[in-house]
């Protein structure tokens, strides 16, 4: 039931593909004939086309009927076409089966007939006879012989063999018939690994297009091969033989022949590594199958599937004897072909069902659009200005309702039009006696205010000043002060900076005399070290005096040594003498070389402080010019702080007869700002009092020129309504 369902699904998926392709056509080619169908609709009333209730409706039917006679048309089409692969594929499945259980039934008989050489005593007999003699003697090509014979009876007894053939274990060929094999290349054959590591085993080997031996043959044949066990007094390495059989390839095609998986169909049996182990065509054995599906799609026993493009049905069945599948594969097209009168028959009845639509969709048209449309004409000349429209009611359906709602809302806008036209006319006439007096009215409350506005500007002028002389007088009185506790300020700082620079005066002097002893010190220190320059030279020469006397000695103990080993045992002693003094001089030649290295760093040490001291001269000697300016530069400032603090004194006094005087201003500022004040305050109260009447004034105007010019709006607006 559940595959049922499974099926079931897919076709109705399929389907829904079909039909949406198909629908897309559909549209294409009715966006093609919207011109025509625009024409259509204008011809019966549908001015506005495709965008009116009408066509809409029109269109909501068609495309309705013809979608569900595609949809249900072309559904039964994919569900009768996935119903016939099935069965087609299912009643295929069945004749692989069985074509592949009669090959089976063929495998067995080629193992039954290996087995029955395998357990033939006489032929063990012989190979362990044809082992023990020597190669190449008369009784091992006798042997040889008979061994022949013994096979070509199996032969003789089933004629599609087309070969038997016998090896040593170590690859050494006793029975090959016509073909010829090495035995360096048959132990390097998988084939022949193959079967000797099955040990006894029925190994089965695929198919070959040109056979097994080496060269090949021109016929395509399949092998199966065994291990001769229980040989005794070989010579063999394993002490076994190794027996295959080869069978040509027609006997598998006799038992194929009749299955036909019609046009473009085909029947193979292939490996699994997928390649072709039986084909029609000869040719193609060992090439890929090129079935469209992966080997590993192949899970079960038997069964069938779609290939990887869905184009082509696949049936198949392994053999349980050699692990091939044999597979039969059918065109789906070829399948499905009868299923293509149900798709034909859909387009035609959608056609038909076109035809009705369209037959349905111009009554609809008429019934319902062409009375939206008069009514839709009327509600444009009502919109015009026209309220004299009416609609003749003929139905009692809604849309005569709407008629008849339609009258009714006429009537009733006419005589409200009427009414505010009488309105209208009145209070144009109240709006013009209104606007006249207000503004007499105006006018004289303008000239007030600015009569008003002039006093007021004046005595607003007249505070404004005052109050900022009095605020220039104040601030002049605090800038005053500022300006005396500055000048306080800058004297205490002049004389502090007159007693630093005379106390900087007596410390140049100091620095300019440390400065000239640390220069006298310098050139000391420059002259000492030159003389430790040259007391290191001679240094050197004393260790260079020393090394030369070690170097003797050590000569001389080497000549002690051999004038010792002359004198022979009455010069031991001597030569003991004369190795403590060699020692010695080498000891002393280490001590020179590392007092020469400690004599050499204090030389570079000492050059390298004759270089500093060298730049460090010229520096001090910068320094003391330095120290010199700077005290001439502390004097200036002294002589010059001295005029600047008699000059600080006369600014102070001037300050003070200048406070004193604008005190006094101060005084008559604040007086003329408080009557200044007093006068704009009663002028603003004044204007105030004008501006407001002159506001009042003013608005009343605009209310009657606004009165007016609705007046005169609401008249024109009611002139366009013809009553």
């Amino acid at each position: 039931m559940k595959d049922k369902l499974h099926s079931l699904k897919a076709s109705l998926q399929k389907a829904g593909k079909l039909l949406s392709s198909k629908l897309s056509n559909v549209q294409f080619r009715g966006a093609a004939a919207s011109s025509a169908g625009e024409s259509v609709l204008k011809s019966i009333g549908l001015q506005n086309g495709l965008k009116s209730v009408g066509a809409k409706l029109f269109l909501i039917f068609f495309v309705s009927i013809l979608f569900f006679v595609l949809t249900v048309g072309l559904t039964s089409y994919v569900i009768s076409k996935g119903i016939i692969q099935k069965k087609v594929a299912s009643a295929t499945e069945q004749t692989i089966t069985l074509a592949g259980e009669k090959l089976d039934l063929l495998y067995a008989n080629y193992e039954d007939l290996s087995m029955q050489v395998v357990l033939d005593n006489d032929l063990k007999k012989m190979i362990t006879e044809y082992e023990a003699t020597s190669k190449g003697s008369y009784d091992n090509l006798l042997l040889k012989q008979k061994i022949g014979e013994k096979l070509n009876v199996y032969t003789y007894s089933n004629k599609t063999i087309k070969s038997i053939h016998l090896f040593k274990g170590n690859g050494e060929p006793i029975n090959t018939s016509s073909a010829t094999f090495s035995k360096e290349s048959l132990l390097q054959e998988e084939w022949f690994k193959k079967i000797v590591e099955n040990n006894g085993k029925a190994t089965w080997l695929e198919t070959r297009s040109k056979g097994f031996a080496d060269g090949g043959s021109a016929s395509p044949s399949f092998a199966v091969g065994r291990v001769l066990k229980g040989l005794t007094g070989t010579t063999s390495a394993n002490g076994d033989a190794v027996l295959m059989l080869e069978i040509n390839i027609d006997a598998v095609g006799k038992e194929l022949t009749g299955i036909e998986m019609g046009e473009g169909g085909r029947t193979v049996i292939v490996g699994p590594d997928g390649k072709l182990l039986y084909d029609a065509n000869p040719a193609s054995i060992g090439a890929d199958s090129a079935i469209g599906v992966a080997m590993e799609s192949f899970k079960d026993p038997n069964g069938n599937l779609l290939s990887d493009n869905e184009k082509m049905q696949l049936v198949y069945f392994k053999s349980e004897k050699t692990g091939w599948f044999l597979i039969g594969a059918m065109p789906v097209a070829m399948l499905v072909k009868d299923a293509g009168f149900i798709f034909w028959m859909t387009w035609i009845m959608a056609l038909i069902a076109a035809i009705i639509a369209v037959a349905i969709g111009f009554f609809i048209v008429r019934m319902i659009g062409r009375p939206i449309i008069m009514l839709r004409n009327l509600m444009k000349d009502a919109q015009d200005g026209d309220l004299r429209v009416r609609m003749t009611v003929i139905s009692q359906d809604e849309i005569g309702q709407l008629g008849q709602s339609f009258n009714e809302m006429m009537e009733k806008i006419t005589s409200l039009v009427q009414q505010t036209n009488l309105s209208a006319h009145e209070v144009l006439i109240t709006a013009t006696e209104l606007s006249e007096a207000s503004k007499q009215t105006a006018t004289s409350a303008k000239e007030i205010a600015v009569a008003t506005e002039e006093i007021a500007s004046g005595a607003s002028s007249l505070a404004v000043e005052s109050e900022r002389g009095t605020e220039l007088t104040h601030n002049i009185g605090q800038q005053m002060k500022i300006v005396v506790e500055s000048n306080v300020v800058m004297g205490t700082a002049a004389a502090e900076v007159q007693q630093s620079s005379e106390q900087g005066i007596v410390y140049m002097s100091e620095l300019t005399g440390k400065t000239n002893k640390t220069e006298s010190m310098i050139r000391s220190m420059v002259e000492k070290v030159d003389h430790l320059k040259e007391s290191t030279g001679s240094i050197r020469k004393i260790l260079e005096m020393l090394n030369n006397i070690s170097k003797q000695t050590n000569i001389l103990s080497l000549n002690a040594t051999i004038e010792a080993a002359r004198a022979g045992a009455a010069g031991k002693g001597f030569m003991v003498v004369a190795d403590e003094i060699r020692k010695l001089a080498d000891q002393s030649r280490q001590s020179i070389a590392v007092v020469g290295e400690i004599t050499e760093k204090i030389q570079r040490e000492i050059d390298e402080t004759v270089q500093v001291l060298s730049q460090a001269y010229p520096i001090f000697q910068e320094q003391i010019v330095s120290v010199k300016e700077a005290d001439q530069i502390f004097k200036e400032v002294q002589s010059h702080m001295g005029g600047f603090i008699a000059q600080l004194s006369g600014v102070t006094e001037s300050i003070s007869e200048l406070e004193a005087s604008q005190l006094v201003l101060n005084d008559a500022m604040t007086s003329v700002s408080a009557v200044a004040q007093q006068s704009s305050a009663t002028s603003e109260e004044v204007a105030s009092l004008s501006s407001e009447q002159m506001n009042i004034s003013s608005g009343l105007v605009r209310l009657s020129d606004k009165l007016e010019e609705l007046s005169n709006s609401l008249k024109e607006s009611l002139s366009r309504f013809r009553v």
